[in-house]
């Protein structure tokens, strides 16, 4: 039997995670061709994800089968016991992958939405014949907060398929949503419609997600560097990345606990004395405020995207990121989803293409983030587009968008 083997398809995907994580001579599971030589590749390795390269070259992440282990049962204490997965991302991602590992360790086969572009109404049609299914019992789903946006956009409006898709979530024992930020306004109106939203935190680098509605899973856990930056210990955390031995972003303490240093900034806030975790580190709720690479910096202030778009959630799906300025430093740029998006002079705007807004819906952002954040929050251009641009599922592709945003500033600059 091959040493690697890289599935096909999700059954594929379903039969060789069911060796790699039962059987001591299972064969690594690689989602992707391996880039580097599988020589490199540690005892125990189980599977290898391929990260989305948000911030240069993908790297191939190395999860052993203890860490997958440790995540599907933290997974499963905190939502209540295992139970059976529709699997609704691709299986090819981390969140995808774990729905099948999850499965597998649970004794149950996935059901999976057809491999088409996700709309409210096919996900009603497929999460009610799979919540109808008698031998279905405790059933879940992983969206990315774009798909449950869908959904809940189309429900809110009266849609039937919208109406539809939210009750069908609605009963679900719970839907998990990661992959991306989600505004607290998403939050609120899916489960003003009675779903049960489990916001996750976490990365390839961590079996996925890892913290959930804020607060670490069993066993896991969450400290702040001195520069602000979150970092995850516990026996969830890879064994490091295939072909970069020794990489600054995983280490170990004394009494041999992994941690992961990611690139996101967070705060934390301590949690009632319920008794210390197991490892006698208290617990603590965990806000994440963006990525430390994603700070914009105008005019000596340090701005967080994250927290800007909290802020004009009113408007929709929105974007926040920095373009060069010249008086500034870096100008804080809010674009702004508009499915039938016209710029300021009246034209459509056509996917992956921005376009300045009209004077109302800037001044309204600028309102919104001046309002909640202070006037250095304000963005200083304000664009609209009809979709954002992706690098993964649900996750825009920031550094494209700002490149995108540049060439349009600089186009109204002249």
């Amino acid at each position: 039997m091959p040493r690697v083997v890289v599935p096909r398809s999700a059954a594929d995907l379903y039969a060789a995670l069911a060796r790699a994580l039962t059987a001591d001579d299972g064969a690594t599971v690689a989602l992707q061709p391996l880039a580097h030589d599988e020589e490199g590749l540690p005892a125990g390795a189980a599977l290898v994800v391929r990260t989305s390269g948000s911030t240069g070259a993908p790297r191939e992440v190395v999860l052993t089968r203890t860490a997958l282990l440790a995540s599907i049962a933290a997974t499963a204490a905190r939502l209540g016991g295992h139970g059976r997965w529709l699997l609704a991302l691709p299986w090819h991602h981390v969140a995808g992958a774990q729905v099948v590992a999850r499965s597998v360790v649970a004794g149950t086969v996935p059901a999976h939405l057809p491999d088409a572009a996700f709309t409210p109404a096919l996900l009603a049609e497929h999460a009610t014949r799979f919540l109808d299914d008698p031998a279905t019992g405790r059933a879940y789903v992983s969206l990315v907060p774009t798909q449950l946006h869908r959904v809940v956009e189309a429900a809110t409006t009266g849609d039937g398929d919208g109406l539809a898709a939210a009750r069908a979530l609605a009963r679900f024992d719970a839907v998990l949503l990661g992959g991306a930020a989600s505004s607290p306004d998403l939050l609120d109106a899916a489960r003003s419609l009675g779903v049960p939203v489990v916001t996750t935190y976490g990365m390839s680098e961590t079996c996925g997600g890892c913290v959930y509605d804020g607060v670490p899973l069993d066993g896991v856990h969450v400290r702040l560097g001195e520069d602000g930056r979150v970092e995850l210990g516990g026996p969830v955390v890879a064994a490091g990345y295939l072909g970069e031995p020794g990489s600054p972003a995983f280490r170990a303490d004394a009494d041999g606990t992994r941690w992961f240093l990611t690139s996101d900034l967070g705060s934390l806030t301590p949690l009632p004395d319920d008794g210390a975790a197991p490892s006698g580190r208290p617990r603590a709720r965990l806000r994440v405020l963006g990525r430390a690479d994603d700070v914009v910096v105008t005019g000596g202030e340090k701005v967080a995207p994250l927290t800007v778009e909290h802020a004009l959630a009113p408007l929709g799906e929105t974007c926040v990121v920095g373009v060069p300025d010249p008086e500034w430093g870096q100008a804080v740029v809010a674009v702004v989803v508009r499915p039938t998006a016209r710029g300021g002079a009246g034209g459509r705007v056509e996917p992956a293409v921005l376009a300045p807004a009209d004077d109302d819906l800037r001044d309204r952002a600028r309102a919104l983030a001046r309002e909640a954040l202070g006037p250095h929050a304000a963005p200083r251009h304000v664009l609209v587009t009809t979709a954002l641009p992706l690098r993964g599922p649900g996750k825009v592709d920031r550094r494209g968008l700002a490149t995108l945003a540049d060439a349009v500033v600089r186009g109204e600059q002249r």
